[in-house]
């Protein structure tokens, strides 16, 4: 099983990032996805849900209306679109694969907004 996150970097405040995470060695259509992120000397936080077919996405209140997560589940593929972001978004962002016991981490991709 791998999860890998690309598309992180270092942003200005009010710029857009996409973040991107590609699986493999599981059956991607069946699972949630999730983004989490986790700044430095904080615990980590769920930013955005992914239903298994892409229909239904969630969010964290301090995201809301800034980020939105989609899917392909034809590339394996979940996406992270986050607009006007803020120094507050300032963290590792990790993608989460869950389906009834099975749980897996990508290794993280370091978003830094800062001017």
């Amino acid at each position: 099983v791998q999860l890998v996150e690309s598309g992180g970097g270092l942003v200005q405040p009010g710029g857009s990032l996409r973040l991107s995470c590609a699986a493999s060695g599981f059956t991607f259509s069946r699972y949630v996805m999730n983004w989490y992120r986790q700044a430095p000397g904080k615990e980590r936080e769920l930013v955005a849900v992914s239903s298994s077919s892409g229909n239904i996405g969630n969010y964290a209140d301090s995201v809301k209306g800034r980020f939105t997560i989609t899917r392909d589940n034809a590339k394996n593929t979940v996406y992270l679109q986050m607009n006007s972001l803020k120094p507050e978004d300032t963290a590792v962002y990790y993608c989460n694969a869950k389906r009834a016991l099975f749980d897996y981490w990508g290794q993280g991709t370091q978003v830094t907004v800062s001017s």
